[in-house]
């Protein structure tokens, strides 16, 4: 079984090779897919050497399995390409996610949904895997109406440069900008591309990536903010169910819901933090209450690591089903 990881040396491709390495994902032979630019350096992964190749020699080599994490415009040119020959590609871009023809996958929620004809898969928004893994289990249990969320997104999510500005910053440094202006004790209400209706792409890509994963009735509208924080994202959800509930039966009903961990005891100021849920792979969730304001509504605090959850571990679950289904 060949694996490629297409944008291996990226920040996420890194943290995909880490995530293999502890989930043990069994391959014959790993392909490290990067620009032309880095082809011939060598990369050191479990005791090998691995050399680097471009995605022309990594075409060649007709991979089974294709992991791309090397941006919108890659995907589009290139994961047809593999789909052609046979591979099957996993894109964590947002090239395809809201093709009706391609399906938008957490594992958790609709892997069932994967079958063999699949070759492009779409790997879902960091921001709206971690939600709707603790939406989900309520949703099948009380059916959502409404969702309002504001994300406190890590400079993580924007790349290498975004992490460099902060650490210039944090430092008295003048260098290269990712953002339009400093992020270093600073919130900047700006995620991705302003649209004509107002909103960012990130906005509105948990809108309609929650209706087409979950269901196409769920109101979703929110605020994406970048926030200083190397670690993960951070969410404040509030959402308006259709049918009454228990505060108790929702702790419960996440308490035993896999992939998810409650942090929700305020006498011991227990709650998620961005700070801890770095390198983990849970989404946690917490500040569990009562909307008093609203009729069946309920107000949440959600973290997880972006780039593993977010991005690279569910890539790699959606591989996993995958390689146990056909090969």
């Amino acid at each position: 079984m060949k694996l490629a990881i297409v944008g291996a040396t990226g920040m996420v491709g890194t943290v995909m090779l880490e995530v293999l390495k502890e989930r043990n994902f069994k391959y014959d032979q790993l392909l490290l897919v990067a620009s032309k630019k880095s082809v011939g350096k060598s990369v050191s992964y479990l005791g090998k050497h691995y050399s680097l190749i471009d995605l022309e020699m990594a075409l060649e080599e007709k991979p089974d399995i294709a992991i791309f994490s090397a941006g919108g415009n890659t995907s589009l040119n290139w994961a047809p390409k593999f789909a052609e020959i046979g591979t099957t590609v996993i894109d964590n871009s947002s090239a395809w996610r809201m093709d009706p023809s391609k399906k938008l996958i957490i594992p958790e929620i609709n892997g069932n949904l994967i079958d063999l004809n699949d070759k492009i898969i779409a790997n879902p928004n960091c921001s709206t895997i971690q939600m709707l893994m603790v939406l989900y289990p309520l949703h099948k249990k009380y059916k959502i109406k409404r969702v309002v969320v504001s994300t406190y997104q890590s400079i993580t999510g924007t790349g290498v440069k975004a992490v460099k500005q902060l650490e210039n910053e944090s430092n008295n440094i003048e260098g290269e900008m990712a953002y339009n202006y400093q992020i270093h004790q600073n919130a900047i209400p700006h995620c991705d591309d302003f649209l004509e209706n107002g909103y960012t792409k990130e906005e509105m890509k948990l809108s309609n990536e929650t209706n087409k994963i979950l269901d196409k009735e769920i109101k979703v509208t929110a605020t994406a903010v970048r926030i200083p924080v190397m670690g993960g994202h951070s969410e404040s959800v509030n959402i308006e169910f259709k049918n009454s509930f228990a505060i108790s039966d929702v702790k419960s009903i996440l308490s035993t819901t896999s992939g998810v961990t409650v942090q929700d005891n305020i006498s011991e100021l227990e709650y998620p933090m961005p700070f801890y849920s770095g390198g983990k792979d849970d989404v946690f969730v917490g500040r569990i209450r009562q909307d008093f304001s609203c009729t069946n509504s309920i107000n949440l605090w959600i973290v997880a690591d972006n780039l593993r959850k977010g991005a690279a571990t569910n890539a790699i679950q959606i591989a996993e089903k995958v390689v146990k289904k056909f090969f």
